[in-house]
């Protein structure tokens, strides 16, 4: 009998997730929950609310300027970075937690604040030469629970909610950026604060700081 042919390496990135919710030739979609203790989750995000320097955004939309509904934030993880002691130490264990559960060497983190209900992210992808290829994006979720909705862009229009627990992980492949896009709609229900710190891989190309800004606040 033949050998067995190695899984493909991006495959691997996922293997221990339970909560494999899409995984074809688009792209592959899995949600852990409970990646960081409660206590732990809760730790971090208050040093977050409170000691990160937020920023609110605006942007052009259908020429006019209008706010973005949410605050951000922005850290470089690689060392050659020159951020060093300004990378507060909640992303700092949080990177950690996520490299010992993926093995991504992730290089930035873009970190969303969503006051209550009516701060959102609309749908979209992230370009994916924005992206080094290959590399998977990787959302860690703290504070409030919040529905993630993402929708394939052609048929067989696949349609999943995810709701994003406290210390919960969901991992994107790079190949999903293609084929769906994902977003945090609105709700009118009261709803706490919740903080997303999002860890990409960037290509070499968009080392800077002031390119990287843009790109986490499309």
């Amino acid at each position: 009998m033949p050998p067995k042919r190695a899984a493909p390496a991006q495959r691997s990135l996922f293997e221990s997730s339970p909560g494999v919710l899409a995984d074809d030739e688009r792209g592959r979609i899995a949600y852990t929950p409970g990646l960081v203790a409660p206590t732990v989750a809760q730790a971090w995000f208050e040093a977050l609310r409170d000691g990160v320097e937020w920023k609110a955004e605006r942007r052009r939309m259908y020429d006019r300027d209008v706010d973005v509904p949410r605050l951000t934030a922005h850290f470089r993880l690689d060392s050659d970075a020159g951020q060093g002691e300004r990378v507060p130490a909640p992303i700092r264990e949080a990177a950690r937690a996520v490299l010992a559960r993926t093995g991504v060497p992730f290089t930035t983190v873009g970190l969303n604040r969503y006051r209550d209900g009516r701060d959102s992210v609309a749908p979209h992808n992230d370009h994916l030469d924005e992206l080094a290829e290959g590399f998977p994006i990787a959302l860690l979720s703290l504070g409030a629970t919040r529905r993630m909705t993402i929708r394939a862009k052609a048929p067989p229009r696949r349609l999943l909610h995810v709701d994003l627990e406290s210390g919960s992980l969901l991992m994107m492949s790079y190949e999903t950026q293609l084929h769906y896009t994902h977003g945090v709609p609105k709700v009118a229900h009261p709803v706490g604060e919740r903080i997303s710190l999002a860890f990409r891989v960037k290509p070499a190309r968009a080392s800077s700081e002031d390119d990287t800004r843009r790109d986490f606040y499309r």
